[in-house]
């Protein structure tokens, strides 16, 4: 029987000779992503902005023209029609109307959806969120993401060292922030599932930067007298077979449930697929490299990460 090998058995790619370029990139991702949110800002879904979404399969293929027009003429607050699977399936975005803070506003959008299309449909998913429990999940998203962001922080602080959290946590924002900025750009819809991708983007990525700290550790008791940066690569080149085959599985699965998964969950499914290749890289590129990047370097004589104290000679 042969194995499936995606990496030959022992490389000697030097990732960290191009730290500073992979550096480079990262930075100018926050950045972007930072600038984004401010001009362009998101796409958010009725989780977020609150609204009513009504799924409707039609009899024959959907008109959205007419469709538009007759909800329209209903005074119910801005409507986005999307056409999604095949052409009998509409989705329908109703926005919350200003001023109307009441808790059965949604229900009273769908009675008058209903009184329009009668039976013309058949309504396969119906969801309405008020505005006051929309900015309760934006904070409480928000929440969530800072709060795992420093668990992983203490976990790895306490595992390994201090530089190491630091490392980790990098890595970890700058998965978040490449993530908001695809988003951001393309106008996806942001709701809580794109959040639930987010956080377990955060595992995943915190779950391949461990693997990758662990070896360094692993290797540093090992070759007490080899550079920083040689280790680090050999550190990186060992583990590569596993992130990459790690990676693949995953994105099978995703990008199956990205193609037959339907609309429910293709923004949490697409969040995904990017997440873990971008997590992915940085493993590599990111949490590795830039534990050179914030000025330690080797005490030889414990095989420890410690601050640059100590004279290099020795």
């Amino acid at each position: 029987m042969y194995r499936l090998k995606l990496v030959p058995d022992k490389t000697k790619i030097p990732f960290v000779s191009v730290r500073y370029i992979a550096i480079g990139l990262s930075l100018a991702v926050v950045i972007a992503a930072v600038a984004m949110v401010f001009i362009k800002g998101f796409n958010f879904g009725i989780d977020f902005k609150g609204g009513t979404v009504i799924e409707i399969e039609t009899q024959k293929p959907a008109d959205l023209t007419d469709l538009r027009t007759r909800l329209n003429a209903l005074k119910i607050g801005e409507v986005q029609l999307q056409r999604f699977g095949d052409d009998r399936d509409v989705l329908i975005r109703v926005g919350t109307i200003k001023g109307d803070s009441s808790e059965d506003a949604g229900e009273k959008v769908v009675q008058k959806v209903k009184a329009e299309l009668g039976n013309e449909v058949t309504y396969r998913r119906i969801e309405s969120v008020g505005p006051q429990v929309s900015g309760e999940l934006i904070r409480a998203a928000t929440l969530a993401v800072l709060v795992s962001v420093v668990a992983m922080f203490a976990y790895v602080w306490f595992r390994f060292e201090w530089q190491f959290g630091l490392g980790a946590v990098l890595s970890i924002v700058h998965d978040v922030m490449a993530t908001i900025l695809v988003f951001s750009v393309l106008q996806l819809e942001f709701n809580l599932t794109t959040i639930a991708a987010l956080l377990t983007i955060v595992g995943y990525s915190m779950n391949d930067t461990v693997v990758v700290y662990d070896r360094m550790r692993e290797n540093l008791r090992k070759y007490k007298k080899m550079d920083l940066g040689d280790l680090i690569d050999l550190s990186l080149n060992e583990t590569l077979s596993r992130t990459i085959m790690t990676s693949t599985t995953t994105l099978l699965a995703l990008v199956s449930l990205f193609i037959f998964g339907g609309e429910v969950i293709r923004s949490f499914t697409f969040a995904m697929i990017f997440g873990i290749l971008i997590g992915t890289y940085s493993s590599i590129y990111v949490a590795a490299p830039v534990l050179m990047a914030i000025g330690i370097t080797r005490d030889w004589g414990t095989g420890q990460l410690t601050r640059a104290k100590t004279n290099p000679g020795a």
